[in-house]
């Protein structure tokens, strides 16, 4: 099971905060790792009273947990401090994995949820250096200055926000209108997400509910846009189902699930080549890794791109002895690879698997000799990659375990299988 951290407050009374996060990240099938940076008295009618944490103990928290689990992702809420936010942005600076940051400052109640050093702190120190920040207009509005009234208005917050580098969710729940209209800002084009707008109100815990969504859905392997796509037709959904434990506003529900096979698949196959790479990187000889990386990519059925394509985010590298991800498994992390394998998938669907390795002269031998159908890649100067595969398959009477290149600048081997544990079986037999 993968594992996201969520270091956010405590809300007494279970529809927010921690308490939401825990649950809709088991709801991915993702386990919820927590650093509490507040401990909040508060029901669905109002907050009471705040008891922020100490950093040094918001500091040991994130040092017991980011020294022993591995952490897929990393998603903040209620931070309500300087003091805590330069915590946690020093924490993270060495942690290369997605961070989604909830800027939260007020509880659904009306009640304001941090101190005057927070917002300074936030825009300096943990926005510029998270992949997603996910204001509400409210909390757009505090961070950027604006006035937030329409499209132009979220258009142009966004584009504040996401100026160093990040991507902004801007949700417009609070901005009127008879459809509610979120603003996707990545890469400095914005997509709108145009949903109904529901005839009740988001309950109490909806913005830390949608964040858990992201967040689990990228520590499963997708991709941000798709995180954020499905994340947002799951909250949706728990606003519809949303229920009452009080008085006050209703809670949301954060136990939807994913009900397409498809979504169930894709996060499948991340976790299976997730187990995959890690034996691989504990048992590969490092002669076979070359200096440009390894790498092992997985598709799910009928992969139409790359972004269907489960693989080694900067490949898998030697590193003071010891073979290391570059970075995260995730869809569409390996491009080339990619469209080897789906060039491969053409003349036969059921081959959805491909290891990529360094190799030598003696290396197909060893391949043959394992009883493994080896085939040098038949390369004419001025084809493509897809082109001089088509050519090898061609002329092969049994379909290839192995198919190598010794004559290019980085001489590899490809190893082709149904799964990562068929292509790790082949791979190990010369060993």
């Amino acid at each position: 099971m993968r594992t996201a951290l969520t270091v956010a407050g405590s809300d007494s009374c279970g529809g927010a905060g921690i308490q939401a996060d825990i649950k809709a990240m088991n709801a991915l099938g993702v386990h919820a790792a927590t650093v509490i940076t507040a401990v909040t008295a508060q029901n669905t009618c109002s907050v009471s009273d705040i008891y922020p944490m100490p950093a040094d103990s918001v500091q040991a928290q994130l040092d017991a947990v980011l020294k022993d689990c591995d952490v897929k992702a990393v998603k903040t809420g209620m931070l309500y401090s300087a003091e805590i936010v330069g915590v946690v942005a020093d924490a993270l600076e060495e942690h290369d994995v997605p961070l989604i940051v909830d800027p939260v400052m007020v509880a659904t109640v009306g009640d304001r949820l941090y101190d005057n050093t927070f917002v300074r702190a936030l825009k300096e120190k943990l926005i510029p250096v998270c992949e997603l920040v996910t204001p509400n207009k409210h909390e757009a509005e505090k961070l950027t200055g604006l006035k937030i009234r329409n499209e132009d208005d979220a258009a142009y917050a966004c584009e504040i926000l996401g100026k160093e580098g990040c991507s902004v969710l801007l949700k417009g729940g609070h901005i009127a209108g008879d459809q509610v209209t979120d603003y996707l800002y990545l890469s400095a084009d914005i997509t709108p997400i145009v949903n109904p707008r529901l005839p009740v109100e988001a309950g109490h815990g909806s913005g830390c509910t949608l964040s858990a969504f992201i967040t689990a859905n990228m520590a499963n392997g997708l991709d941000l846009v798709t995180s954020v796509n499905e994340s947002r037709k799951m909250i949706q959904k728990s606003i519809e189902t949303q229920y009452r434990i009080g008085q006050g506003v209703p809670t949301v529900n954060p136990n939807v699930r994913l009900t397409k096979k498809e979504d169930s698949a894709k996060v499948d196959i991340i976790r299976e080549l997730d187990a995959a790479v890690d034996e691989l990187a504990a048992t590969v000889p490092l002669e076979l890794v070359p200096k440009a990386g390894m790498n092992l990519a997985f598709a799910k059925k009928n992969a139409r791109g790359p972004e269907e394509i489960g693989a080694v985010e900067k490949r898998m590298t030697v590193h003071n002895g010891n073979v290391k991800k570059g970075g995260p498994v995730k869809y569409g992390a390996a491009e080339h690879l990619s469209y080897v394998l789906m060039e491969i998938m053409k003349t036969n669907p059921e081959i959805r698997c491909v290891l990529e390795i360094g190799a030598d002269k003696d290396l197909p031998r060893d391949f043959r000799n394992a009883g493994l159908e080896v085939v040098p890649i038949k390369r004419v100067t001025g084809e493509s990659v897809s082109k001089s595969l088509r050519n090898t398959l061609d002329g092969c009477e049994k379909f290839p375990d192995v198919i190598y290149d010794l004559e290019s600048k980085n001489p590899k081997v490809n190893i082709f299988g149904k799964y990562p544990r068929d292509v790790i079986s082949k791979f190990n037999r010369i060993f």
